[in-house]
């Protein structure tokens, strides 16, 4: 299994759901970064488990140590890397998937990939659980970014059928973003929150879950980072965001609605400001055009599946026996996983855009 990205920014993620501890290594660095401690602990709780009703009943502190690339708080230039132990695992739940793989998750092609040696328990390596040292890669990440002038925020833009409100593509004002950033269940419009928790409390009684899209915005992102074909933001963001499970799409900008719409309407005229600056009247392309950004806000969708793990029975088969079968998943799983995904979302992006940014 390869679990490792990036070019002048690599990180390689290890571990398994319920193994001793789960972690990732963070090469290419600069040297003498601060790092706030305090901030990386406020992203690790955004994404941690057991937070309410909304999420799994696991409960992890996943509070990461440290073993290397920091000295006295600020960054070596060696590779950065840090730990988090599992210590809430309850491994014997998952004690028949080896024989009777689960609908919707890794175990059947991942038995066969891996000639039935890989760890089933939680989803091993293939699980969200391997979100936390994404997530403290992607606040360290975001400091220096931001150090660089460079915000990211997103919010829970649906859960099923409900809509939160849509960013403004042109206008997305810093302390908007920083508050997105720093809050559980971020949402836009007000009473989205409570109208999408309970079609996540009907999902969760009905031994069932939804899934959602997330919204993402990178501000003072300068224009002309990225490049051309597979150097470009939209690949680069892509592929990390894509690493994330259960994550099912992306699109730039109007992304599919484009298709809609003539170049008359989907083109984003330029003008310049009253500062002397060159923006675009509307911002259809998402702050990206040819890979490069623009110098307009970077605005993008991540769409999540439901939660594969459900407490229905449901059909499967016996690989021992080759006989269809029915299966009960037992475990602690999410209703819904996405406002858990938004801290992830806006780490991958931050070590993504790092990245091209060095």
């Amino acid at each position: 299994m390869s679990s490792t990205w990036g070019n002048k920014i690599k990180i390689s993620i290890f571990g398994e759901s319920h193994g001793k501890a789960i972690g990732v290594v963070l090469d290419g660095l600069p040297a003498g970064e601060p790092i706030d401690f305090d901030a990386v602990a406020l992203q690790m709780a955004r994404r941690a488990p057991g937070r309410d009703r909304s999420s799994t009943p696991r409960r992890e502190a996943d509070l990461p140590t440290v073993l290397s690339g920091m000295l006295n708080g600020k960054t070596t230039g060696a590779p950065l890397c840090a730990i988090i132990e599992n210590t809430s695992t309850k491994s014997g739940d998952y004690g028949n998937l080896d024989i009777v793989p689960r609908p919707g998750h890794s175990d059947y092609p991942a038995f066969v990939r891996y000639e039935g040696y890989n760890d089933v328990r939680g989803g091993g390596h293939f699980s969200g659980r391997l979100t936390a040292p994404l997530v403290f890669a992607g606040a360290v990440c975001r400091q220096i970014l931001e150090r660089r002038g460079i915000l990211i925020g997103a919010h829970v833009a649906s859960i099923s059928t409900v809509q939160d409100d849509a960013f403004d593509p042109v206008q997305i004002p810093e302390e908007l973003i920083r508050r997105l950033s720093s809050v559980y269940f971020p949402v836009l419009r007000a009473g989205a929150e409570a109208e999408m928790r309970q079609v996540i409390e009907q999902a969760r009684l009905a031994l069932d879950s939804v899934g959602g899209v997330v919204e993402c915005a990178v501000i003072g992102l300068p224009a002309g980072i990225g490049g051309p074909l597979f150097g470009g933001i939209e690949p680069m963001l892509a592929s990390m965001l894509f690493g994330i499970p259960a994550c099912k799409g992306v699109e730039f900008g109007a992304g599919f609605g484009a298709a809609q719409l003539h170049g008359s309407e989907n083109n984003d005229p330029y003008e310049i400001t009253e500062y002397g600056e060159i923006h675009t009247k509307t911002n259809h392309a998402g702050g990206i055009l040819g890979g490069i950004s623009t110098g307009m806000p970077v605005v993008f969708r991540a769409a999540f599946k439901p939660t594969s793990s459900i407490g229905r029975e449901q059909d499967s088969v016996n690989l021992q026996t080759g006989k269809n079968t029915k299966l009960n998943v037992h475990g602690r799983h999410d209703p819904c996983i996405v406002p858990r995904a938004v801290p992830v979302v806006e780490a991958a992006a931050a070590i993504a855009l790092l990245d091209m940014v060095l």
